[in-house]
């Protein structure tokens, strides 16, 4: 049983985003879904159960502390209350430390931690207000190692699992949790036109880390905060 009030889901119509939205969804949990293109929300509004609770959110800056405050107060203003929130936003880029470096390294920090840090900071008054809530961010393993040609996404990824654990402590006494999980290769049509020759059958489906964020989000998670939890077992 989840808590009555909405999960916001940040890039919604992405590949595990949307993965997200299907599990809940099925679980009757109130959705509102946040994505850059209304189209993608249009066409995953289309393959939910009727009965699903969904706002639509299209178009919100997840860089911008106002664009996300205000997006905040539509889920508040639509079912009363927020209380999780799912961050699958994010960005790839690699490169070596060079003269292309400080431009990535900006590029990263904005699309993965800022993002992380903004959306995060928007949601919490709510969830402080009633005393529970639910957070989680998808991090990656190099934010625990970095390899050769990671320096930007690796330090980028580092940070939203720093900002995970400060805000674990920060609201320990609110209720609220906070988590991040470190997905192994996910196996999406992008990752695998990428990767034309790489063995597939280690890869981690969208919908068993869907699995693992619903169970997260869940009121029986209440013990488990402030943990980055590695995605990258076989199914």
């Amino acid at each position: 049983m989840y808590d009555q009030k909405a999960v916001i889901v940040t890039g919604a119509g992405g590949n595990l985003g949307s993965a997200v939205v299907r599990e809940l969804a099925g679980a009757g949990v109130k959705l509102v879904c946040m994505n850059r293109s209304s189209q993608e929300l249009e066409t995953l509004a289309g393959e939910l159960p009727a009965s699903t609770e969904f706002l639509s959110i299209a178009g919100t800056d997840l860089t911008d502390y106002a664009s996300c405050v205000a997006a905040v107060a539509r889920s508040v203003k639509r079912f009363g209350g927020v209380g999780a929130l799912v961050n699958t936003v994010g960005g790839f880029q690699m490169g070596p430390v060079g003269p292309e470096a400080p431009a990535q390294w900006d590029t990263m920090m904005t699309a993965n931690a800022r993002t992380a840090l903004t959306i995060s900071a928007a949601v919490l008054p709510t969830m402080k207000a009633a005393g529970y809530g639910r957070i989680v961010h998808v991090a990656a393993a190099p934010g625990l190692k970095a390899g050769a040609n990671q320096a930007a996404y690796a330090a980028s990824k580092a940070a939203v699992i720093r900002l995970t654990e400060a805000l674990a402590a920060e609201c320990r006494d609110d209720r609220i949790t906070a988590n991040c999980i470190l997905p192994g290769t996910i196996n999406t049509p992008e990752n695998r036109a990428a990767m034309r020759n790489a063995k597939t059958d280690a890869w981690v489906s969208p919908q068993s880390i869907a699995r693992l964020i619903a169970f997260l989000i869940s009121p029986a998670s209440g013990v488990v905060t402030g943990a980055a939890i590695p995605a990258t077992g076989r199914e």
